[in-house]
């Protein structure tokens, strides 16, 4: 029988792509990063890692290990779960060992990691420059007119 927790095999089974949660977790990263202003050589230079290796993280060619996160979670103030936060039910079915079992399909990663509003990079800056404004009352009217616009679009 094979180890399915083996972290030298970080492709699925059944594609030569990325697992889909190592993508999801990728893009949590760099959503976060962005989030604080950091750029991807400033991240580095915090883990001790090249920026390239952060480019590899970020798009989940290569597999974050638990330690990794770890520092990735103190450097970005964010709790560990918030890396995993939001994952559709498609992404969680495709962990190493679903896809091991033979019990799922593998699924195109990339349509189900960017279905979600928040990792479009306009969505990153937007709330940046919202949280950056100091004035609540204003903030909260610009909040009531995005809102407002957007009524016409559901």
């Amino acid at each position: 029988m094979t180890d399915v927790f083996n972290d030298s095999k970080l492709k699925s089974d059944r594609t030569n792509q990325p697992n889909p949660v190592d993508v999801y977790v990728g893009n949590r990263l760099r959503q976060r990063r962005m989030l604080m202003g950091l750029s991807q050589k400033q991240m580095a230079a915090e883990l001790g890692v090249t920026f390239q290796q952060v480019q590899k993280y970020e798009n989940g060619v290569n597999r974050i290990s638990a330690s990794r996160l770890w520092d990735i979670s103190k450097i970005l103030k964010a709790p560990v779960e918030y890396f995993f936060d939001g994952m559709d039910e498609d992404i969680r079915n495709q962990s190493p060992m679903m896809l091991h079992n033979g019990s799922l399909p593998a699924n195109n990663y990339k349509t189900t990691a960017f279905s979600d509003p928040m990792m479009r990079p306009e969505a990153i800056k937007l709330v940046k420059a919202y949280t950056s404004i100091d004035d609540k009352k204003i903030s909260h009217q610009l909040l009531d007119l995005m809102v407002a616009l957007s009524a016409g679009n559901h």
